[in-house]
């Protein structure tokens, strides 16, 4: 009896338990759903839905005549949300669609694209990505015409989710001083220097987070747009710049060298029209741009003789010389206290002029004179050094400019052999930059100019920032002493270092320089040559610097290994630029445009065209609903052309900018190659043909 009791008090108080428990649940969701309702559905919306970034469309980098060197391309992966259309829609055209899907994604087949679609529609999902593969512009306008897509977002669930994509032109062209910027915010060259302009700002959108962490964007009214980049205007040239790395990669793989650098500079602007640099890869095979040894910290070196125009502009500035007084050089060897200064050539030049001694590069000539006048002064030599700037930045557009190193003479390291060595281009560590910067100024009648790589920062058609010349010294030195100078670099090509690099068509002037490379604290028996100047040389319009590190073979010499690349560019910009030519009986007139000629715009996106038409008050005229169109005039006004490019068949890109060519064909899987630089007068693949995937179309353009 007593068992029986206790059994049934066990089961009254688990049945007790129970039901308390039960009504504290349903007390609970009561609560939840009625007294606290309002909060929890408002923290549901806050972990469910965000206004999140929308990327905005990234800047485009043009080179100094317009072409580009970097831009955006629109690409798109297409998602739906299967909820939206209609059920008798979704029955009669599923079937379409999948064949479609199947046919041009070519991963799966047409019935599992119908069995995905109808499966996340019978789950209730608002969102579904079709495929990952991103589409280009005109395969996104080709899918918006196929079943349930053209009934559009609202009534066809269709979502292509647009992701820009960085593309360059000219491929590798300048590459690293186009440069890049990457996921963390960290790059190099004008992508990463100027990115505060080419990013632009950002938009916000609400968007809902879904089933596998994916975010659906739901187009709110309340939406940001993005507002796009700024445009970067550059200086340099792609012509120039092509020639430069050619010259360049020839003579580094002819000589099997670590790396080389060329600068291209406009003498009275200081605007660079080319910077090459390649560096051996890793392999051992090949060359390709890494560091940015013509400007960064990479490059900062002992220049070696190109120094040597310095040392010559303090003598003559403190008039302690005049360039027919003579020096013994004796069998090229002296001794500075402890150290021997040392001629390349055998059994030394003996007793020569000031000139001859600048011409044959002797290091016993030029130690001898700075050390005899300046020794006893140091920071006098130094106030030569302060004035042409050699000792500080020079403040360039890009980021990762090289910082000078030069000794005090208050300091310990300064020794007795300091400034001798100093004078021929050792202990110190500059940029082929700022060694350009130098003879430069010596070209431009004694101006110091800042050199510059981006002229303007605009958009469309309005410029936000124009960047000037800008001077750094107005004068470096007296007329007599600069007219001197210009004399010594002519006399290198004529008669000395150089000379094998002298043309009878126009005059160089320049200098050699071969420095020998410290490693482990000792110098070696590997140099770093290089040669420095301007051309012509009686009305100098370009200067150039070439440097070549570690050649391979004999005669490792700046005139044996860097000058001769130094004239195949000179040659080249001389055949090409008519205004260096003036007064050397080559001069032709050049060609005028006629500016009168309508219209200038001939094909291209018409939304595109007739912005900047009505813009102009160019009476303009369409009543097609093509995107892309060509022009024809008729009574003073533009009719604008359907363009079906669309089809699939080559499609006619004549009278289009080279970027509208490239959105075209490469949308459509062609490789484009292109010369000149203009609009498209031709295309070698002709329009309406047969097309298929990667097949190479080259474009002339004018």
């Amino acid at each position: 009896m007593n068992i029986k009791k206790s059994i049934l008090l066990r089961v009254r108080l688990a049945f007790l338990a129970v039901t308390v428990i039960a009504g504290a649940i349903f007390y609970r969701i009561g609560t939840i759903q009625l007294v606290e309702g309002d909060k929890w559905r408002q923290l549901s919306e806050d972990i469910h839905l965000q206004y999140r970034p929308v990327k905005a469309t990234r800047g485009n980098i043009y080179s100094a005549d317009g072409s580009l060197l970097a831009t955006s391309l629109p690409f798109y992966r297409v998602a739906m949300d299967p909820s939206i259309v209609s059920g008798a829609k979704l029955k009669s055209s599923v079937d379409s669609l999948a064949n479609l899907l199947s046919g041009f994604y070519r991963d799966r087949s047409a019935a599992s694209y119908k069995r995905m679609i109808l499966d996340a529609r019978n789950d209730g999902k608002k969102y579904l990505i079709l495929n990952r593969k991103q589409i280009g512009y005109q395969e996104k306008l080709k899918m918006m015409t196929w079943p349930i897509f053209r009934e559009g977002r609202m009534g066809g669930g269709v979502l292509f989710e647009k992701i820009d994509k960085r593309y360059r032109p000219f491929k590798n062209l300048a590459g690293r001083t186009v440069g890049f910027l990457n996921e963390d915010q960290y790059g190099v060259g004008l992508e990463y220097s100027f990115n505060n302009y080419l990013e632009g700002r950002n938009g916000e959108a609400m968007f809902q987070k879904i089933a596998g962490g994916s975010w659906k964007p739901l187009h709110d009214a309340e939406d940001i747009k993005p507002t796009d980049g700024y445009d970067i205007v550059s200086t340099l040239d792609v012509n120039i710049q092509d020639l430069a790395e050619s010259a360049l990669l020839r003579q580094l793989m002819n000589k099997d060298a670590a790396y080389g650098s060329v600068i291209v500079m406009e003498v009275a602007t200081g605007h660079i029209k080319a910077i090459a640099n390649l560096q051996k890869n890793k392999n051992g095979y090949g060359y390709g741009e890494y560091y940015n040894y013509a400007v960064g910290e990479q490059g900062l070196t002992e220049p070696g003789s190109t120094f040597k125009l310095l040392s010559m502009m303090a003598l003559l500035e403190e008039g302690k010389i005049n360039l027919t007084d003579t020096i013994d050089t004796g069998n090229g060897r002296f001794k500075f206290y402890d150290r021997f200064m040392r001629d390349v050539k055998n059994g030394g030049y003996g007793k020569i002029t000031v000139r001859e001694a600048f011409e044959k590069s002797s290091n016993v000539g030029i130690s001898k004179m700075v050390n005899e006048h300046f020794g006893h002064q140091p920071h006098r030599f130094m106030e030569y050094i302060s004035r042409v700037r050699l000792d500080q930045p020079l403040g360039f557009q890009i980021k990762g400019e090289g910082l000078p190193y030069f000794k005090n003479p208050d300091d310990k390291n300064w020794y007795g052999t300091t400034l001798p060595w100093m004078s021929i281009g050792y202990e110190l560590k500059i940029t082929p930059l700022q060694t350009l910067a130098l003879y430069n100024a010596v070209a431009n009648g004694g101006t110091l100019v800042k050199p510059m790589i981006v002229q303007q920062i605009s958009r469309g058609n309005a410029v936000e920032v124009r960047f000037r010349t800008e001077t750094l010294q107005k004068k470096i030195a007296s007329e007599k002493t600069l007219s001197q100078l210009r004399s010594l670099l002519t006399g290198v090509v004529d008669n000395g270092t150089a000379k094998n690099i002298k043309t009878s068509t126009y005059g160089i002037a320049g200098k050699t320089g071969t420095a020998q490379k410290l490693e482990n604290g000792r110098y070696t028996q590997t140099y770093y040559t290089s040669f420095v100047g301007y051309f012509p040389a009686d009305r100098p319009k370009y200067s150039a610097i070439v440097v070549i590190d570690s050649p391979k073979g004999f005669n490792a010499y700046g005139g044996d290994i860097s000058a001769p690349v130094f004239r195949e560019i000179a040659d080249k910009l001389y055949a090409q630029d008519m205004s260096v030519q003036v007064g050397s009986g080559a001069h032709r007139e050049i060609p005028k445009i006629d500016r009168s000629e309508f219209p200038y715009i001939r094909a291209g996106n018409v939304e595109e065209l007739q912005m900047i038409c009505n813009s102009m008050g160019i009476s303009n005229h369409y009543s097609g609903n093509e995107t892309w169109v060509t022009s024809k005039v008729s009574n003073r006004s533009i009719q604008w052309v359907s363009n079906a490019v669309e089809k699939p068949v080559i499609p006619d890109v004549t009278g289009m900018s080279l970027r509208d060519a490239l959105y075209v064909l490469e949308n459509k899987g062609l490789r484009v190659q292109h010369s000149g630089k203009g609009r498209v007068s031709s295309q070698s693949l002709p329009a309406g043909s047969g097309i298929n995937r990667d097949q190479i179309i080259k474009l002339t353009l004018r």
